[in-house]
């Protein structure tokens, strides 16, 4: 099928940048990553993935959480920061984006 249609759009770049290391390393061009999406939309009637909230895991969701677990993990954060174990959160930030996120600060 001949591609003739033009689709401009407004993203943000840190997004963009991060989307196009990993289509980089996977040898698709953006364009074409667009182009399966939209038709994935097209074939399956909506969104092909489904679309929620991340869940947190058990042993950090409040919902799950009795009050003297929550104080303990209030606790236990406090004791890091008094000793230094803390790390700014734009580097963390920065590492999550560039996909370091496992890499110690």
């Amino acid at each position: 099928m001949q591609k003739t249609a033009t689709l401009n759009i407004r993203i943000n770049p840190e997004v963009k940048n991060s989307a196009e290391r990993v289509l980089s390393k996977l040898g698709v061009p953006m364009a074409t990553a667009i182009d399966i999406y939209l038709k994935q939309i097209a074939y399956t009637g909506g969104i092909p993935f489904a679309i929620t909230l991340p869940k947190a895991p058990d042993n950090i969701s409040m919902d799950k959480m009795s009050p003297s677990e929550i104080r303990a993990k209030l606790d236990e954060g406090l004791a890091d920061v008094v000793n230094g174990k803390v790390h700014s959160a734009r580097d963390v930030f920065t590492q999550f984006r560039e996909g370091r996120s496992n890499e110690a600060i």
